[in-house]
């Protein structure tokens, strides 16, 4: 780690304490930082991109509130983006280092003891009042205080924050905890001004714009319609690093949609410069038009390196009849994901085979080294088949395969306590029949029943009703929340790094929290263990162990029916925006595209 010269000079200003620390420019969790002090940019944007325009993007369901950090409410989360920043910053090609942005350097103790930030004297909210000190203190405390419970989960190993000056906040390590993360966790809180909310209830949902030090401001608004940025001509990170090239429009708007589709005609009609297609059908016969033909509208599938969208039938495991997992098992070997590939998804798509595909760390084959290691100290809480089979997916390439696994997932039933009575497939102890309700939201829904026939009619195969509800997007996330369904559609979008989150998917602490990540109830000893251990790894080559041992335990365990993913984003603009042509696979990014001449 970098030393400095503790001299009387450096003393005065910083107030060091009596342990030792290094001030730095980045924060790699393993390994060097990609990019070395005193860089212009990041590889991925063109710094000398265009500048002006209007940008006319799609999003789903409505906002009744500005604040994505509460629990209550439903949040316009792109006010919080565009409007405020965060202390540091993590870039597409290197997302396990973290980057100044609020924060102009970093303090590291080399016991391991504290976190610092040395906020840039350039940094200024909207109004010109600087960001300080204090603004860092109020935000983190109100998370902690008032915001969603599961950011007491989030930023638990944290004694306390403390002021050194105005410019320099300091963030103590709790004793004898280890987590290499922090660093990059605590720098991408969002800092609000404290004295604008000093007469206002950060607990409750509000549809004022904050003040904020980003590079747009909100215009104007309607709840559940629209929302209109104009960027902040103060704005004071504009020739940062880490901020050259990117946010190259005057204007962004974001107008609100119940339903994927309709999106496709708005592109069309000229009402939004682009969008991501998610459905690979319309994707592939949705786009055969004259303003495709001629170039007016441009489809690409752009390539990304970030971890698969882990998309998935979540069970709720708190309800008695999924408690137990050869039940669990049971339902997911009736799920025919080639079937529907070929059929509905032109091929388009792959399965989605761990928590963590395309991360490079996924649970193949037998656990063996390290990962067998951490594996090993958990034994009696794991089922022998963790370390005797691979994991592994039905196959349904054929009829007789179909069957086959429809004939294994009547002998787990039974093994589980379920028999045929009249047909159905029946509880013996209690008499109840197994049926099952699966919950999706308005946005994604209507493509999905085309998936949920077959499975329907393979479960009913085997004695087992499923129905299908598909919700408006309020209350199915109020559904969620409160833990009120027997199995969802949920998809989370995974880091390239599993760190302290994970604890928020899987740990038992965020179980019985409402609003947690942890929606379906996992409470699992060996995955709290592997969790708490991943976290305060020291080394790469350990932390990659446990991400294994942690995948193939929540495999094992079947909580969930894993989807499909697709290693690209396929993604329809039109043809007056242009974006950065790179080898890096940064993926969908329209805040590094620019328009190609400003409208």
């Amino acid at each position: 780690m970098k030393k400095i010269a503790v001299i009387i000079a450096c003393f005065i200003c910083w107030n060091f304490p009596a342990a030792n620390a290094g001030i730095v420019s980045s924060i790699p969790m393993y390994g060097t930082a990609k990019y070395a002090d005193g860089f212009k940019n990041f590889d991925y944007v063109n710094p000398r991109a265009p500048q002006g325009g209007k940008l006319v993007l799609p999003e789903y369901g409505g906002f009744d509130n500005f604040n994505p950090f509460i629990f209550k409410g439903i949040a316009a989360g792109e006010v919080a983006a565009l409007t405020l920043e965060s202390l540091g910053i993590s870039p597409a090609d290197d997302s396990s280092t973290v980057y100044p942005l609020l924060a102009e350097k970093f303090e590291v103790s080399d016991d391991g003891s504290f976190i610092g930030f040395i906020l840039n004297p350039q940094a200024k909210f909207s109004d010109g009042s600087a960001v300080t000190a204090d603004d860092v203190i109020f935000s983190f405390n109100a998370l902690i205080e008032k915001g969603a419970p599961l950011y007491k989960v989030y930023y638990g190993d944290v004694e306390r924050v403390e002021k050194v000056n105005d410019r320099h906040v300091r963030f103590y390590i709790k004793k004898g905890v280890k987590n290499r993360e922090l660093p990059l966790i605590l720098s991408q809180i969002r800092i609000y001004s404290a004295k604008d909310w000093k007469d206002k209830d950060f607990s409750v949902p509000n549809l004022t714009p904050p003040l904020g030090s980003g590079p747009y401001l909100l215009e104007k608004f309607s709840p559940g319609k629209y929302l209109v940025f104009k960027k902040n001509p103060g704005y004071w990170g504009k020739n940062l690093p880490a901020r050259r090239g990117f946010f190259n429009f005057d204007e962004v708007r974001y107008d609100f949609y119940q339903d994927t589709t309709v999106t496709l005609q708005a592109l069309f009609a000229g009402s939004i410069d682009a969008r991501e297609e998610y459905i690979a059908k319309i994707w592939v016969s949705g786009y055969d038009n004259d303003l495709v033909k001629n170039g007016t509208v441009i489809k690409e599938e752009l390539p990304h390196n970030q971890p698969a969208v882990l998309q998935y039938f979540g069970f709720n495991t708190r309800l008695p009849k999924f408690a137990d997992a050869r039940v669990r098992k049971a339902i997911g070997l009736a799920f025919n994901f080639d079937w529907a590939n070929e059929k509905l998804f032109y091929n388009q798509y792959r399965r989605i085979f761990s928590y963590f595909t395309n991360t490079g760390m996924e649970a193949t084959g037998l656990p063996k080294g390290k990962e067998l290691a951490v594996l090993n100290r958990y034994r009696r809480f794991l089922k022998p088949e963790v370390f005797s089979k691979a994991p592994e997916l039905p196959s349904h390439k054929t009829q007789q395969e179909t069957r086959k696994n429809l004939r294994r997932a009547v002998k787990l039933l039974q093994e589980a306590g379920y028999d045929f009575v009249n047909g159905k497939m029946t509880n013996l102890k209690t008499g109840e029949p197994l049926e099952i309700e699966v919950l999706s939201n308005s946005a994604n829904g209507s493509s999905f029943t085309r998936v949920m026939l077959p499975f329907i009619e393979n479960l009913k195969k085997i004695g087992v009703k499923m129905t299908f509800r598909n919700l408006e997007v309020n209350v199915f996330k109020n559904r969620l929340d409160n833990f009120d369904f027997e199995m969802a559609i949920l998809a989370y979008q995974m880091s390239e790094m599993p760190g302290t989150e994970q604890k928020e998917f899987w740990g038992s602490a965020a179980a019985d929290i409402r609003g947690s990540y942890n929606v379906m109830g996992i409470k699992n000893p060996a995955v709290d263990g592997i969790v708490a251990e991943l976290i305060k790894a020291e080394e790469k080559e350990d932390f990659e162990a446990h991400v294994r041992a942690l995948d193939r335990v929540l495999l094992s365990e079947h909580y969930i029916i894993p989807q499909w993913y697709s290693p690209h984003k396929r993604v329809a603009y039109n043809k007056k925006l242009a974006h950065p042509q790179t080898s890096v696979k940064a993926g969908f990014d329209p805040f590094t595209w620019w328009m190609k001449e400003a409208q």
